[in-house]
């Protein structure tokens, strides 16, 4: 061995070590910083419109941007993970969603902040590398355990982001909000630079041939493409779901969009299922977990067909209990499915996860717009219906995989 194949391996983490507490919060707390990145507007549409006296038709385009960037860079940039040193893009990342948080904060006009919020999404993606890296670093025997927590991290991010962003902005004004989430991404990367360690790169192909390859993966690893579907399923009746339910709210119970956003608190309750999913899958293995919670979410969909036969003062709270059930049943799906697909290939972990959550995406877009058809054509029953179809055809791919996989 070359001493500087000698210093490489010296840097590296020892996989056979487990991580220490402290790494383990560093990537699950970088992890919910970067995905809340992507969903602080959208409580604070209405208050960006006034201040940069922008019409609110053209709002729209801020999350569209936002998630447009998050997808280009997940399916463009996250492969970048095996080809180069994950330290590295991880920091790189961070350093680019810190400057456009806070070009945001400090923006002047409608062009400055839709192209800020094109660049947040790319560089949010630092959320998907810290995922394959904790991943590389966990043991085998605890890779569900370590990626659920992990992805803790990142679901609560997600959860949260609206109610953290919608209060401070009440408060003291949408440009803090950005001002301060610029700042805790600054210091969460300047702890990535003190406790990552370097990560060996693990293929030498070209960045053309390394985005080509991931046609490969699909094609290669069948369980990589069930794993896609099922959770791209999912993923429809997620978007679909949330995407009506402020509207469902107004319209049954004259509720308004601030009831729509502390009812996603009770999605938070669903984070729980990551780290119980990744114990699972450690014990009784990922198929069986990603079986298990696609059943547990099309049982939750299709019972909120019957919320129409419950008495007034149950539906409410009905609503919150089969939210809950089906968030729980989604995340430890998408546990499951993330600790299948990294152990197909560990040369390949970012190009694997880069082609699981970009159908997953796909999914969540497609559901949005589905669901809003529905809700318009059939109401609210039709969103239910349309969430436990999909919901169901998830498990029954999963029913398939478990069988030829």
């Amino acid at each position: 061995m070359s001493s500087i194949q000698a210093a490489q391996v010296d840097r590296v983490l020892d996989e056979s070590r487990d991580i220490p507490s402290a790494l383990l919060l560093l990537l699950a707390t970088g992890a919910g910083l970067g995905a809340a990145s992507l969903y602080y507007c959208q409580p604070l549409l209405m208050e960006i419109s006034d201040g940069l006296h922008v019409r609110p038709s053209l709002m729209g385009l801020v999350p569209t941007l936002t998630q447009l960037g998050y997808a280009s860079g997940v399916l463009l940039l996250a492969p970048l993970g095996d080809r180069y040193d994950r330290r590295i893009i991880i920091l790189v990342k961070t350093a680019l969603l810190s400057l456009a948080l806070l070009s945001i904060g400090l923006a002047s006009g409608f062009g400055m902040l839709l192209g800020a919020s094109l660049l947040v999404g790319a560089s949010a993606t630092m959320a998907q590398d810290v995922v394959p890296a904790a991943a590389v670093l966990a043991p085998e025997s605890q890779r569900g355990k370590i990626v659920g927590k992990v992805m803790t991290g990142l679901l609560l991010g997600i959860l949260l982001s609206r109610v953290a962003s919608g209060f401070i902005g009440q408060h003291w004004g949408w440009r803090t909000v950005y001002l301060l989430a610029s700042l805790a991404v600054m210091c969460i990367g300047l702890l990535f630079g003190r406790g990552l360690p370097r990560f060996a790169k693990t293929t030498e192909l070209s960045y053309r041939a390394l985005i080509a390859s991931m046609l490969g993966l699909w094609r290669r690893h069948a369980p990589l493409r069930h794993a896609a579907m099922s959770q791209g399923l999912l993923a429809v009746s997620f978007g679909a779901f949330w995407s009506t339910l402020a509207m469902m709210l107004h319209a049954r119970y004259g509720l308004g969009s601030a009831v729509a956003g502390a009812l996603g608190l009770a999605g938070a309750a669903g984070a729980l299922a990551a780290p119980l999913g990744g114990k699972l899958a450690d014990r009784r293995g990922a198929k069986w977990v990603t079986q298990q919670g696609s059943a547990l979410t099309a049982l939750s969909f299709g019972a909120m067909a019957i919320d129409g036969w419950l008495p007034d003062s149950l539906r409410l709270g009905f609503l919150v209990l089969m939210t809950i059930l089906f968030d729980f049943g989604m995340q430890a799906t998408l546990v499951g499915h993330q600790t299948v697909v990294y152990g197909l290939d560990a040369g390949a972990r970012s190009r694997l996860n880069a082609v699981l959550l970009t159908c997953m995406f796909i999914g969540m877009a497609s559901g949005a717009a589905f669901g809003s058809l529905a809700l318009a054509r059939w109401g609210w029953l039709g969103v239910v219906g349309l969430c436990s179809l999909v919901s169901f055809g998830a498990w029954l791919v999963r029913c398939y995989a478990s069988r030829v996989d």
